[in-house]
Protein backbone atom coordinates (compact mmCIF):
# COMPACT_ATOMS: atom_id res chain seq x y z
CA UNK A 1 0.00 0.00 0.00
CA UNK A 2 1.17 3.50 -0.79
CA UNK A 3 1.74 5.91 2.12
CA UNK A 4 -1.14 8.36 2.52
CA UNK A 5 -1.04 12.10 3.08
CA UNK A 6 -4.52 13.31 3.99
CA UNK A 7 -5.34 17.02 3.67
CA UNK A 8 -8.07 18.09 6.10
CA UNK A 9 -9.07 21.58 5.00
CA UNK A 10 -11.58 21.86 7.87
CA UNK A 11 -13.76 25.02 7.49
CA UNK A 12 -11.41 26.54 4.90
CA UNK A 13 -11.00 28.38 2.57
CA UNK A 14 -13.74 31.01 2.52
CA UNK A 15 -13.99 31.42 -1.26
CA UNK A 16 -14.18 29.19 -4.30
CA UNK A 17 -11.30 31.07 -5.92
CA UNK A 18 -9.05 30.20 -2.99
CA UNK A 19 -10.12 26.57 -3.21
CA UNK A 20 -9.32 26.52 -6.92
CA UNK A 21 -5.89 27.99 -6.28
CA UNK A 22 -5.04 25.31 -3.71
CA UNK A 23 -6.33 22.49 -5.92
CA UNK A 24 -4.43 23.78 -8.94
CA UNK A 25 -1.23 23.89 -6.94
CA UNK A 26 -1.71 20.41 -5.50
CA UNK A 27 -2.53 18.86 -8.87
CA UNK A 28 0.52 20.45 -10.50
CA UNK A 29 2.84 19.43 -7.68
CA UNK A 30 1.60 15.84 -7.57
CA UNK A 31 2.70 15.25 -11.18
CA UNK A 32 6.20 14.51 -9.92
CA UNK A 33 5.04 12.21 -7.10
CA UNK A 34 5.17 8.46 -7.62
CA UNK A 35 5.06 6.69 -4.27
CA UNK A 36 2.58 8.74 -2.23
CA UNK A 37 -1.20 9.06 -2.50
CA UNK A 38 -2.77 12.38 -1.51
CA UNK A 39 -6.32 12.56 -0.20
CA UNK A 40 -7.98 15.97 -0.20
CA UNK A 41 -10.89 16.47 2.21
CA UNK A 42 -12.46 19.87 1.46
CA UNK A 43 -15.68 21.30 2.94
CA UNK A 44 -18.78 19.69 1.46
CA UNK A 45 -19.68 22.70 -0.71
CA UNK A 46 -16.40 22.38 -2.67
CA UNK A 47 -16.97 18.73 -3.60
CA UNK A 48 -18.79 19.63 -6.86
CA UNK A 49 -15.78 21.63 -7.98
CA UNK A 50 -13.48 18.68 -7.33
CA UNK A 51 -15.51 16.37 -9.58
CA UNK A 52 -15.50 19.00 -12.31
CA UNK A 53 -11.81 19.78 -11.82
CA UNK A 54 -10.22 16.33 -11.74
CA UNK A 55 -10.58 13.58 -14.27
CA UNK A 56 -11.62 10.06 -13.25
CA UNK A 57 -8.20 8.91 -14.42
CA UNK A 58 -6.51 10.77 -11.56
CA UNK A 59 -4.54 8.14 -9.63
CA UNK A 60 -2.33 10.17 -7.30
CA UNK A 61 -5.01 12.33 -5.69
CA UNK A 62 -8.20 10.98 -4.14
CA UNK A 63 -11.29 12.67 -2.79
CA UNK A 64 -12.38 12.46 0.83
CA UNK A 65 -14.94 14.07 3.12
CA UNK A 66 -14.54 15.46 6.61
CA UNK A 67 -17.55 13.74 8.17
CA UNK A 68 -20.83 11.99 7.41
CA UNK A 69 -24.04 10.81 9.05
CA UNK A 70 -24.86 7.18 9.86
CA UNK A 71 -28.16 6.93 7.97
CA UNK A 72 -28.45 6.44 4.22
CA UNK A 73 -31.17 9.07 3.76
CA UNK A 74 -34.11 10.64 5.54
CA UNK A 75 -35.29 13.63 7.57
CA UNK A 76 -31.90 14.65 8.95
CA UNK A 77 -31.52 18.35 8.19
CA UNK A 78 -27.97 19.41 7.40
CA UNK A 79 -26.53 15.90 7.22
CA UNK A 80 -24.82 14.05 4.36
CA UNK A 81 -24.86 10.26 4.15
CA UNK A 82 -22.03 7.85 3.27
CA UNK A 83 -23.96 6.70 0.21
CA UNK A 84 -24.30 10.27 -1.06
CA UNK A 85 -20.55 10.75 -0.66
CA UNK A 86 -19.79 7.49 -2.45
CA UNK A 87 -22.11 8.31 -5.34
CA UNK A 88 -20.47 11.71 -5.62
CA UNK A 89 -17.01 10.21 -6.05
CA UNK A 90 -15.55 10.19 -2.55
CA UNK A 91 -13.36 7.25 -1.56
CA UNK A 92 -12.46 8.27 1.99
CA UNK A 93 -14.16 9.96 4.94
CA UNK A 94 -12.75 11.26 8.23
CA UNK A 95 -14.66 10.00 11.26
CA UNK A 96 -14.38 11.06 14.91
CA UNK A 97 -12.05 14.03 14.56
CA UNK A 98 -11.39 15.63 17.95
CA UNK A 99 -13.03 18.86 16.78
CA UNK A 100 -16.22 16.92 16.03
CA UNK A 101 -16.02 15.31 19.46
CA UNK A 102 -15.29 18.63 21.22
CA UNK A 103 -17.45 21.20 19.45
CA UNK A 104 -20.36 19.06 18.27
CA UNK A 105 -20.64 16.58 21.12
CA UNK A 106 -19.91 13.46 19.10
CA UNK A 107 -19.72 10.44 21.36
CA UNK A 108 -18.02 7.10 20.78
CA UNK A 109 -21.50 5.61 20.33
CA UNK A 110 -22.23 8.03 17.47
CA UNK A 111 -18.81 7.41 15.93
CA UNK A 112 -19.41 3.67 16.12
CA UNK A 113 -22.62 4.10 14.12
CA UNK A 114 -20.77 6.16 11.51
CA UNK A 115 -17.97 3.60 11.16
CA UNK A 116 -20.51 0.81 10.60
CA UNK A 117 -22.37 2.86 7.98
CA UNK A 118 -19.20 3.90 6.18
CA UNK A 119 -17.75 0.38 5.97
CA UNK A 120 -21.10 -0.99 4.76
CA UNK A 121 -21.13 1.65 2.03
CA UNK A 122 -17.56 0.67 1.06
CA UNK A 123 -16.07 4.07 1.74
CA UNK A 124 -12.73 3.94 3.55
CA UNK A 125 -13.00 5.41 7.06
CA UNK A 126 -10.17 7.42 8.61
CA UNK A 127 -10.87 7.06 12.34
CA UNK A 128 -9.29 9.77 14.49
CA UNK A 129 -8.29 9.06 18.08
CA UNK A 130 -6.16 10.98 20.56
CA UNK A 131 -5.72 12.12 24.14
CA UNK A 132 -5.99 15.60 25.64
CA UNK A 133 -3.12 17.43 27.33
CA UNK A 134 -4.67 16.76 30.74
CA UNK A 135 -4.99 13.04 30.01
CA UNK A 136 -1.44 12.91 28.72
CA UNK A 137 -0.03 14.57 31.84
CA UNK A 138 -1.85 12.01 33.98
CA UNK A 139 -0.21 9.20 32.00
CA UNK A 140 -3.53 8.03 30.54
CA UNK A 141 -2.62 8.15 26.83
CA UNK A 142 -2.79 4.38 26.20
CA UNK A 143 -5.88 4.03 28.39
CA UNK A 144 -7.73 6.71 26.39
CA UNK A 145 -6.69 5.30 23.00
CA UNK A 146 -7.70 1.77 24.05
CA UNK A 147 -11.10 2.97 25.25
CA UNK A 148 -11.75 4.99 22.10
CA UNK A 149 -10.86 2.10 19.81
CA UNK A 150 -12.90 -0.42 21.78
CA UNK A 151 -15.98 1.84 21.78
CA UNK A 152 -15.61 3.19 18.23
CA UNK A 153 -15.23 -0.31 16.79
CA UNK A 154 -17.72 -2.05 19.08
CA UNK A 155 -19.59 -4.99 17.52
CA UNK A 156 -17.51 -4.81 14.35
CA UNK A 157 -16.30 -8.22 13.30
CA UNK A 158 -13.86 -8.89 10.44
CA UNK A 159 -16.14 -11.79 9.50
CA UNK A 160 -19.01 -9.44 8.70
CA UNK A 161 -17.31 -6.11 7.99
CA UNK A 162 -14.52 -5.06 5.68
CA UNK A 163 -12.22 -3.83 8.42
CA UNK A 164 -9.20 -4.05 6.12
CA UNK A 165 -10.25 -0.66 4.76
CA UNK A 166 -10.10 0.98 8.20
CA UNK A 167 -7.41 3.64 8.63
CA UNK A 168 -6.57 4.85 12.14
CA UNK A 169 -5.15 8.35 12.63
CA UNK A 170 -3.45 9.16 15.92
CA UNK A 171 -4.01 12.86 16.54
CA UNK A 172 -3.05 13.95 20.06
CA UNK A 173 -5.58 16.68 20.84
CA UNK A 174 -2.96 18.87 22.50
CA UNK A 175 -0.90 18.96 19.27
CA UNK A 176 -3.66 19.89 16.81
CA UNK A 177 -3.28 23.45 15.54
CA UNK A 178 -0.91 24.41 18.35
CA UNK A 179 2.42 24.11 16.55
CA UNK A 180 3.43 21.77 19.38
CA UNK A 181 3.84 18.50 17.49
CA UNK A 182 4.25 15.24 19.36
CA UNK A 183 7.87 14.17 19.83
CA UNK A 184 8.56 11.46 17.20
CA UNK A 185 9.94 9.08 19.86
CA UNK A 186 6.78 9.47 21.93
CA UNK A 187 4.67 9.04 18.79
CA UNK A 188 6.54 5.83 17.97
CA UNK A 189 5.64 4.38 21.38
CA UNK A 190 2.00 5.10 20.61
CA UNK A 191 2.39 3.56 17.15
CA UNK A 192 3.77 0.31 18.58
CA UNK A 193 0.83 0.16 21.01
CA UNK A 194 -1.69 0.83 18.23
CA UNK A 195 -0.21 -1.83 15.94
CA UNK A 196 -0.57 -4.48 18.62
CA UNK A 197 -3.95 -3.37 19.91
CA UNK A 198 -5.64 -2.94 16.53
CA UNK A 199 -4.42 -6.41 15.59
CA UNK A 200 -5.93 -7.86 18.75
CA UNK A 201 -9.16 -5.89 18.42
CA UNK A 202 -9.76 -6.47 14.73
CA UNK A 203 -8.10 -9.87 14.58
CA UNK A 204 -6.47 -8.90 11.30
CA UNK A 205 -3.62 -10.93 9.78
CA UNK A 206 -0.35 -10.17 11.55
CA UNK A 207 2.46 -8.76 9.47
CA UNK A 208 6.19 -9.21 9.95
CA UNK A 209 9.15 -7.16 8.80
CA UNK A 210 12.12 -8.39 6.77
CA UNK A 211 13.73 -9.73 9.94
CA UNK A 212 10.67 -11.75 10.84
CA UNK A 213 9.70 -9.46 13.72
CA UNK A 214 6.00 -9.00 14.43
CA UNK A 215 4.88 -5.49 13.55
CA UNK A 216 1.16 -5.70 14.25
CA UNK A 217 -1.97 -4.85 12.31
CA UNK A 218 -2.03 -4.51 8.54
CA UNK A 219 -4.38 -1.51 8.86
CA UNK A 220 -2.72 1.76 7.92
CA UNK A 221 -1.85 4.02 10.85
CA UNK A 222 -1.39 7.77 10.38
CA UNK A 223 -0.03 10.57 12.54
CA UNK A 224 -1.61 14.02 12.72
CA UNK A 225 -1.11 17.12 14.85
CA UNK A 226 0.91 20.18 13.76
CA UNK A 227 2.51 18.25 10.89
CA UNK A 228 4.51 20.32 8.41
CA UNK A 229 7.18 19.87 5.74
CA UNK A 230 9.93 20.14 8.35
CA UNK A 231 8.79 17.32 10.64
CA UNK A 232 6.79 15.07 8.29
CA UNK A 233 9.67 12.70 7.60
CA UNK A 234 10.24 12.16 11.33
CA UNK A 235 6.88 10.44 11.70
CA UNK A 236 7.36 8.33 8.60
CA UNK A 237 10.76 7.26 9.91
CA UNK A 238 9.04 6.35 13.19
CA UNK A 239 6.94 3.85 11.23
CA UNK A 240 3.65 5.59 10.49
CA UNK A 241 2.00 4.76 7.15
CA UNK A 242 1.14 8.36 6.41
CA UNK A 243 0.00 11.69 7.80
CA UNK A 244 -3.19 13.63 8.48
CA UNK A 245 -2.43 17.28 7.76
CA UNK A 246 -4.44 20.34 8.81
CA UNK A 247 -3.11 23.89 8.43
CA UNK A 248 -0.18 22.91 6.19
CA UNK A 249 -2.62 21.51 3.62
CA UNK A 250 -4.07 24.97 2.92
CA UNK A 251 -0.86 26.11 1.25
CA UNK A 252 -0.27 24.10 -1.91
CA UNK A 253 3.47 24.79 -1.95
CA UNK A 254 3.91 23.71 1.68
CA UNK A 255 1.68 20.67 1.20
CA UNK A 256 3.62 19.45 -1.84
CA UNK A 257 6.89 20.06 -0.03
CA UNK A 258 5.56 17.85 2.76
CA UNK A 259 4.49 15.15 0.31
CA UNK A 260 7.92 15.25 -1.34
CA UNK A 261 9.63 14.66 2.00
CA UNK A 262 7.53 11.51 2.44
CA UNK A 263 8.24 10.46 -1.14
CA UNK A 264 11.99 10.93 -0.66
CA UNK A 265 12.00 8.70 2.42
CA UNK A 266 10.34 5.82 0.56
CA UNK A 267 12.59 6.27 -2.49
CA UNK A 268 15.67 5.99 -0.28
CA UNK A 269 14.26 2.96 1.51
Amino acid sequence: MKPLVVANWKCNPTTLDEAREILNGVKEGMREIEKVEAIICPPFLYLPYWVEFFSKKEKKIKLGAQDCFWEEKGAFTGEISPKQLLNFGCEYVIIGHSERRRYFGETDKMINKKIKAVITTKLKPILCIGESEKERKKGKTFEILKRQLENDLKDLSPNTHNLKSLIVAYEPVWAIGTGNACNPKEAKEVLIFLKKFTHQLINSPAQYNSEGIYSGSTNQLLYGGSVNSENAKDYIEAGFDGLLVGGASLNAEEFIKLVRSVELFFKIC
